[in-house]
């Protein structure tokens, strides 16, 4: 039978060859019968030297056939088809909850449901009533507790009157934990331009507590989770990847300061506002800010990063001071500096920087001697590459001298100094 079978394709036939051997002559045997209780049995099989050699005559049939990707996948019971022989390590099970393996370790069945549980019971509901005048509305969005303090993170639109007045709403909310605890929050503090405010609640009893992760970590393709209450559905979790790590408020059509989002294509809809994004390792990565309300597999976070330095300034200043010099930037890398380069070629030689195309009139850039044109390399004292570095480097240091290196048209270095105003958020 098996000679047939290899005359007829001799790579294709070995294969068959081999899975009929092995449906045939299976190594250990389970044998049951309706009327004895399962028991399984061993049983010996014996190979005849003709087949064995011919076995063996067609291992390089084998070794090509069977060593592609595509032909192993774990089995229906949890076992790899492949030789041990050939197989790589299996990945060690502390370290995937770790994510030191998550580059080499594919979405585990139960890898999102772990994460859920480790984030989820720290998520609450939140509501709260928005007056005007005669009228009033509930809204209802969600939070994460991140301290055994009962600091909740949320977004500015959940406790505030967000697009009329800007006015935080009395200051109280309703805060109803998964575990069917019901508290009062106080608001503590609110930042409309990253739509992100920090609730308090007390409690004599323990809190659950959120790991906060980092945002920095996350690449396009990585796998999150979306925890909140959509349309009061509470205790309810979504799925997706990240689209992209660093979707600028320019690229949606916002205008105002510049910020940065996560885009997801996780599920988001009204009352997931607040809510955490949650890598598999049940860490915090962002707080879910909005959607797109036309499309679907379009929504958004606030990087945890962001939000974290967001909270520092709240204990620090008691709001966010976000300096300002009155500069457009664009990011410089090697195809665009490139392209200026075949328009112009007096454009600087450089390797990276920050390109200025426009500086506003009468603006701190402008009185320190800022051009078009001008290529930032160092800032405060740094090389710098991008614009995010830049607003890193400033923090909320406003009114305070900074030495900035940029190269000009021939590569010309000069050193300007620049102070920094507060930026006006209403404009």
């Amino acid at each position: 039978m098996f000679r047939r079978l290899l005359s007829q394709n001799p790579r294709r036939g070995a294969a068959t060859a081999f899975f009929t051997l092995t449906a045939f002559y299976g190594g250990d045997i389970a044998l049951s019968s309706p009327d004895v209780p399962s028991r399984p049995t061993n049983v010996a099989i014996s190979i005849s030297a003709p087949l064995r050699q011919l076995l063996l005559s067609s291992s390089e049939i084998f070794s090509w056939e069977f060593s592609r990707p595509s032909f192993f996948s774990t089995s229906p019971a949890g076992f790899s088809t492949r030789d041990s022989s050939t197989m790589s390590p299996c990945p060690d099970s502390s370290k995937e909850a770790s994510g030191e393996n998550r580059d080499n370790v594919p979405l585990g069945r139960k890898s999102i449901a772990k994460a859920a549980a480790a984030a989820g019971p720290a998520v609450v509901n939140i509501s709260a009533i928005q007056d005007y005048g005669v009228l009033s509305a509930k809204s209802i969005g969600c939070g994460t507790i991140i301290d055994s303090n009962g600091t909740i993170l949320t977004c500015a639109h959940c406790v505030a009157d967000f697009h009329r007045t800007r006015r935080v709403t009395k200051g109280k909310v309703g805060v109803t934990l998964q575990d069917g605890r019901e508290f009062e929050g106080t608001v503590i503090n609110v930042d409309f331009v990253s739509d992100i405010a920090v609730v308090k609640i007390q409690s004599k009893t323990p809190l659950p507590v959120a790991k906060l992760g980092s945002s920095s970590k996350l690449q396009p393709g990585d796998f999150v989770i979306a925890l909140g209450c959509p349309l009061s559905l509470q205790n309810t979790i979504t799925s997706g990847i990240v689209s992209c790590v660093d979707r600028k408020s320019s690229d949606l059509g916002l205008g105002g300061l510049r910020r940065e989002y996560l885009q997801t294509d996780c599920a988001i809809n009204q009352g997931n506002s607040g809510g955490p994004l949650v890598n598999l390792d049940g860490e915090v990565v962002g707080v879910n800010v909005m959607k797109v309300a036309a499309a679907d597999g379009l929504s958004f976070a606030v990087p945890i990063d962001s939000v974290t330095k967001i909270v520092e300034q709240f204990k620090k200043n008691g709001r966010v001071v976000r300096p300002w010099l009155g500069l457009k930037m664009l990011d410089l890398n090697e195809m665009k500096i490139a392209q200026f380069k075949e328009k112009d070629a007096s454009f600087p030689d450089v390797k990276k920087g920050v390109l200025v195309p426009v500086v506003i009139p009468g603006s701190p850039a402008d009185r320190a001697g800022f051009r078009p044109g001008d290529v930032v390399i160092e800032f405060d004292g740094k090389s710098v590459g991008g614009i995010k570095e830049i607003i890193d480097l400033m923090e909320d240091q406003v009114g305070k001298p900074l030495k900035v290196v940029v190269k000009r048209s021939g590569n010309k270095l000069v050193t300007l100094t620049v102070v920094p105003e507060e930026a006006d958020v209403d404009k």
